[in-house]
């Protein structure tokens, strides 16, 4: 569809894979540049210091990386836990995971459904078993539920890595990674998190504004949430978008968005080429 020269512009929504071969596609068409809007996924994290709120972090974590079975770009993939706080908030995390209803998302009790299909769900076995055969620590999994063996079902799972660094790639799924840090490495956190060149949502939790607003600042991401999940930014409120791997740049529910498709045009006239600005000279006259 993006080679027809009956195309004049793209919004695209959906893997960075995807986005390049569109990005491959429409630079190898003759003829005008064709723009192009792309919103992809990320390496999305969540920071947190010692002075959080250890169940208002389980709450929104357990949202942010198991709410519609990870299915979001926006989801939580790597959660970063400062040393002092770490096995407190992990403590409730496997608690909460343990409460957790993995089954038919046709029922109200329903808290994590299917993943899209047999490729979707394939991939993900095979990082689990990837991290597993790394032998990386499995902080909680939950259970699944009953006819769970008929669909695409993942256990929502919590492991601890070293480093985000480790993840080869986006992992589209319920599968949260746990990073411990001191708090005197701070800007290591920050670069190794820039360092994979995704830059899609940022999720922080502190209550020292100074920390917070350093890290929103620092950290390459188009969306920054403090103190809240980072998923289901509110159409007209909240403008979503990222950079790097993660996207073009213009947010959906922006104002720059349509503008993007928008070619601005200049003229300049000489007007002393024709004795002057007929109304420029009047001014002074009267």
């Amino acid at each position: 569809l993006t080679a027809d020269p009956r195309i004049a512009g793209v919004c695209f929504t959906g893997s960075t894979d995807t986005a390049m071969l569109i990005n491959q596609t429409l630079a190898k068409r003759k003829g005008a540049i064709i723009p192009l809007i792309a919103e992809t996924g990320g390496q999305n994290a969540m920071i947190v210091d010692s002075t959080a709120l250890p169940e208002q972090v389980v709450r929104d974590v357990v949202r942010a990386a198991f709410q519609s079975a990870g299915q979001r770009c926006s989801a939580l993939r790597v959660l970063y836990l400062q040393d002092d706080i770490a096995e407190r908030v992990l403590e409730i995390l496997k608690g909460a995971m343990d409460e957790l209803s993995v089954a038919d998302p046709a029922l109200w009790s329903t808290d994590v459904g299917p993943v899209i299909d047999q490729d979707a769900q394939a991939g993900l076995e095979a990082h689990l078993s990837k991290m597993l055969a790394a032998g990386k620590k499995v902080i909680a999994q939950t259970r699944l539920g009953k006819g769970c063996d008929k669909g695409f079902y993942i256990q929502p799972t919590a492991l601890e890595i070293s480093a985000i660094g480790e993840l080869e790639k986006e992992q589209f799924g319920p599968i949260l990674h746990v990073v411990r840090f001191k708090a005197k490495d701070i800007d290591l956190v920050i670069n190794d998190i820039n360092n994979t060149g995704y830059g899609l949502t940022l999720g922080i939790h502190s209550r020292n504004e100074s920390f917070a607003e350093y890290v929103a600042q620092s950290i390459n991401a188009g969306n920054a949430y403090i103190n809240r999940d980072q998923i289901g930014a509110m159409v007209g409120v909240q403008p979503f978008g990222g950079q790097g791997l993660s996207g073009t740049g213009p947010k959906a529910g922006g104002p720059h968005y349509l503008t993007r498709f928008i070619t601005e045009k200049t003229i300049t006239n000489n007007t002393t080429a024709i004795g002057g600005n007929a109304t420029l000279l009047s001014l002074g006259e009267g």
